[in-house]
């Protein structure tokens, strides 16, 4: 299996990466693929079903120059803190383990060595729902995913200074939606490391990770592929750099 590095770079771009990794992947031009990276600047990703309008404040994010990009991915909307969140991204074949066949087991299972590296850490941690990761009752991580092909494409958030006063200006969480989970803020459903009283930077955090990923699946370092690199540009002109994909709803 192959590991690329981090890479910082805009949403746009990031979303396209996946993609072009996906379908790479699916024409079997590439291995299996994990990934660390960060979205600069912060940015807002949404479900590829969603409404923007009706989850995201845009005028706020606008005014926080924050942009909103569309996933292929399912799920809700997510806030990206370049200052306080990684994003991981495996794209892998179904037949790599039993468990990937299960929808709810191949979340787990391909999400778990956050859950590890949270344990690694001293805390208390494990999975919550379909595809949520929390810690001592607080989400600290949610996953998407997609498959195509027998292809499975998932990836997630790993919060570990998130600012959260942005994350509750730019997303809407409707009162019903609070309220149906027993708590009046998202503050009581949200947490980071920073929070848990654990402070890492990019760096550390980014190797916590890394290693955790390399104790769970036999990774080799490697690197994006020129015919990935070139798709993810063609993905970024015809789809993740246009508004008609990004506020089709």
């Amino acid at each position: 299996m192959r590991f690329i590095p981090l890479i910082v770079a805009r949403p746009e771009l990031q979303m396209a990466i996946d993609e072009a990794i996906l379908i790479a992947r699916s024409e079997g031009k590439v291995p299996d693929t994990v990934r660390l990276y960060v979205f600069k600047p912060s940015s807002v990703t949404i479900g590829r079903f969603q409404s923007v309008r009706h989850d995201v404040d845009i005028e706020k994010a606008r005014e926080l120059n924050i942009p909103v990009v569309r996933r292929i991915t399912g799920g809700g909307s997510v806030f990206h803190d370049e200052f306080g969140e990684i994003t991981y991204s495996v794209v892998i074949s179904d037949d790599y383990h039993p468990s990937l066949k299960n929808i709810q087991e191949s979340y787990r299972f391909l999400a778990g060595p956050l859950v590890d590296a949270l344990k690694d850490l001293g805390l208390n941690a494990g999975f919550s729902g379909l595809n949520d990761i929390v810690v001592n009752g607080k989400k600290i991580s949610g996953s998407a995913q997609t498959r195509r092909k027998g292809i499975i494409l998932q990836h997630g958030t790993f919060m570990y200074s998130t600012r959260l006063e942005v994350l509750a200006s730019v997303l809407k969480v409707s009162k019903e939606k609070l309220r149906d989970k027993g708590i009046r803020s998202i503050y009581e459903r949200v947490t980071t490391l920073e929070r848990e009283g654990i402070k890492l930077s990019m760096q550390e955090t980014y190797e916590l990770l890394r290693n955790s990923f390399f104790r769970a699946f036999p990774l080799e370092e490697g690197e994006l592929t020129e015919y990935e690199l070139e798709l993810a540009q063609e993905l970024v002109e015809e789809r993740y750099g246009k508004d008609e994909w990004n506020f089709m709803k």
